[in-house]
């Protein structure tokens, strides 16, 4: 079975957007090292625009094959006149307003979306890669497999949480654990089911 990976950047005290959700904040540390792991480990997360400025546009995918990502995080791609901003990936964006996709390439679930996720998973195939919101994030958490936390070395105080959910503990289990030279730690838990 597939499993759905929250790959997620986040602040010290845990939140992956100022109060607005924007993640400007963390943009500064894609630098060193913490460049070189996106350009060669975690490459199946980059857009197709940051993949073709990296010269690694025609890398295959080893860890994901599919994005979900909510509408919010599709807007920031539309906004620039991008329809497919991971047209490496099967692409699936959670929206309720959205009534037809604008690519043909992307798939827009306004249904129940762990539903959804659950199909996804019963499929052959490589990992499901979450593309945030606290949001999306929030109505998959029962089908979050994985977390993997980028951990900027910020304070925030405030801000867009990892998940909008009600109050409960899911356990999870720690695996690897790397840090890099401008401060950035990437952690990868493990649901304990």
């Amino acid at each position: 079975m597939r499993k759905l990976s929250y790959s997620v950047a986040a602040s010290l005290d845990g939140f992956i957007g100022d109060p607005g959700g924007d993640a400007e904040f963390g943009m500064k540390f894609v630098t060193g090292d913490y460049l070189d792991y996106h350009r060669t480990e975690a490459v199946d997360a980059l857009p197709t625009a940051a993949r073709t400025a990296f010269g690694v546009d025609d890398a295959a995918n080893t860890v994901y094959d599919t994005i979900i990502q909510g509408r919010h995080s599709y807007d920031l791609a539309l906004a620039i006149g991008i329809t497919s901003p991971y047209a490496h990936l099967r692409q699936l964006v959670a929206s309720r307003s959205l009534a037809e996709s604008p690519d043909p390439a992307v798939e827009i679930v306004s249904g129940d979306l762990a539903a959804r996720v659950r199909e996804l998973k019963r499929e052959e195939g490589l990992g499901i890669y979450l593309c945030g919101g606290a949001d999306i994030a929030g109505q998959l958490r029962d089908e979050v497999d994985e977390l993997v936390i980028k951990t900027y070395p910020v304070v925030l105080g405030s801000g867009m949480p990892m998940f909008a959910a009600d109050f409960r503990v899911d356990e999870f289990a720690l695996g690897p654990v790397r840090s890099f030279d401008n401060g950035v730690m990437v952690r990868t838990y493990r649901r304990v089911r």
